[in-house]
């Protein structure tokens, strides 16, 4: 049987994640990395869950073993409700919810929402790549807008925008990760946020804000999320997970939007998988009920910001001059620059070869067109290992220098 004649265009759009393959390429002991974008197990509440896990199935075998709504579990779509508005300022409704296997799926779920093949669509110039993957799958027309240290630029955004309208197109949505974005841990200041927000407006289209790990800040105030700024007018549909700031295991997170379209992703999503994990929802929401995640919280951003800052301390140390670095202010990554003439892709095989890993930034762009980036995570490796890692690193970067 020959199936190349028979896959879809999709499966024929479709591609591996650089990260999951180096991943597996990078599995070895011995090799320090800092490619993945994955929490520090260290810090997973393990006898919290082990505790809620044995009580939900005490106390409601039936609901946590059964299957549950698509929309999702009610008591913690309401409590999600409550958090939002004592965190974010967000007022909702559960039925402004629907919960989905964190925000992969939903990335997956807007690009199927709205997504035709050849629609355009905007995103930050880098961008996370599960997004550039997931809307490269539905055949969209991806344009990248210029960003700087403070994230997308407004004005660029604007004449992307004014381009389309001029050849008579429309672009489905803007997408952002406000707040330390992977990959390059800049944040969008609320100022510019303001005028993204009315641009969007004004060129009759919407605001997809991802928004993973908006509650690990390390320093400083946080600006209103996009959804907030927006004040419930219809402009932003926004996606949290649990992943970053609970555990990844349960792939939970939820999508908070306008009725009308969140009744829309419900009836998607009955054909995409039923229901999200009924039992992983219960524990959730008595993790949620019992008020231990703000306090888990804050153990993960005393963790990190230590991390961040020893990154920090350690690159100044020893990178060269000619290599520059982002200075997040929360979440997972930092963004390292190397000279132009640098092709971080070429440079990687020998970092393995040196025993330390990274991501290579091209995968971040939408055209796939820069080369001398590369991503950093901070919140895994212990910090004996983020030392002799980073060593490792700067010397491979003065060897092809």
């Amino acid at each position: 049987m020959n199936y190349n004649e028979l896959f879809s265009q999709v499966v024929q759009r479709s591609k591996a994640s650089a990260i999951r393959e180096l991943l597996k390429v990078i599995a070895r002991p011995d090799i320090i990395s800092f490619a993945g974008g994955l929490p520090d197990p260290e810090l997973f509440p393990t006898q919290d869950v082990s505790a809620i896990m044995q009580d939900v199935l005490e106390k409601s075998p039936k609901a946590a073993l059964q299957y549950g709504t698509t929309e999702g579990f009610l008591a913690l779509r309401q409590e999600l409700v409550k958090l939002l508005k004592e965190t974010e300022g967000i007022t909702a409704t559960p039925d402004q919810l629907v919960m989905v296997s964190a925000s992969q799926q939903a990335l997956d779920m807007t690009a199927r929402l709205f997504v035709n093949p050849g629609d355009p669509i905007i995103t930050a110039c880098p961008t996370y790549l599960g997004a550039l993957q997931a809307f490269h799958v539905a055949g969209a027309h991806i344009i990248g807008a210029a960003s700087d240290d403070y994230g997308i630029l407004a004005e660029d955004l604007e004449a992307k925008l004014a381009r389309l309208k001029a050849a008579g197109k429309t672009c489905k949505f803007i997408y952002l990760v406000p707040d330390f974005q992977n990959p390059t841990g800049t944040t969008i200041p609320e100022e510019r946020r303001v005028k993204i927000l009315e641009i969007a407006k004004k060129y009759h289209t919407f605001i997809l804000e991802d928004s993973p790990y908006r509650q690990v800040r390390f320093e400083g105030e946080s600006p209103r999320t996009f959804y907030a700024l927006d004040n419930g007018q219809g402009n932003v549909i926004t996606m949290f997970t649990f992943s970053k700031v609970f555990v990844p295991g349960f792939r939970l997170g939820f999508i908070v939007g306008p009725e009308e379209v969140i009744r829309k992703y419900v009836i998607l999503k009955q054909a995409m998988d039923l229901c999200t994990s009924p039992i992983l929802q219960l524990a959730t929401y008595e993790y949620l009920r019992r008020g231990l995640l703000m306090e888990h919280i804050k153990k993960i951003i005393a963790s990190y910001r230590e991390k961040r800052d020893l990154m920090l301390k350690t690159l100044a140390e020893y990178m060269p001059k000619e290599v520059s670095w982002t200075r997040p202010e929360g979440g997972l990554f930092l963004w390292l620059t190397l000279p132009k003439h640098v092709n971080a892709t070429e440079l990687l095989p020998k970092a393995i070869e040196n025993k330390v890993a990274y991501v290579a930034g091209v995968d971040f762009y939408p055209d796939a067109n820069v080369f001398n980036d590369m991503r950093l995570n901070f919140s895994y490796p212990t910090k004996e290992q983020m030392v002799e890692g980073l060593k490792r690193l700067a010397q491979t970067i003065k060897e092809c220098l």
